[in-house]
């Protein structure tokens, strides 16, 4: 089930990161969308419906290169 409005908020989910991308794919996801909350739910969730060929859906639009692009050291 999704939200109805951009207002509304699903439970939080646990999903597994490593900080040195989790921490770097906010910072991108804040690139594309700056206002708000944290935009990586909405990225995740985007691609999620890409992912499972849902009606409409379309694969996320990438920010431009940024800090964000070099791999990090783990």
């Amino acid at each position: 089930m999704t939200p109805e409005t951009e207002t509304e908020y699903d439970p939080a989910r646990n999903f597994r990161a490593p900080a040195s991308e989790w921490l770097p794919f906010e910072a991108a996801t804040r690139a594309m969308y700056p206002e708000g909350r944290s935009p990586r739910g909405k990225v995740l969730r985007e691609f999620m419906r890409w992912y499972m060929r849902r009606p409409g859906a379309k694969l996320p639009e990438r920010p431009p290169a940024g800090l964000w692009s070099t791999p990090a050291d783990d």
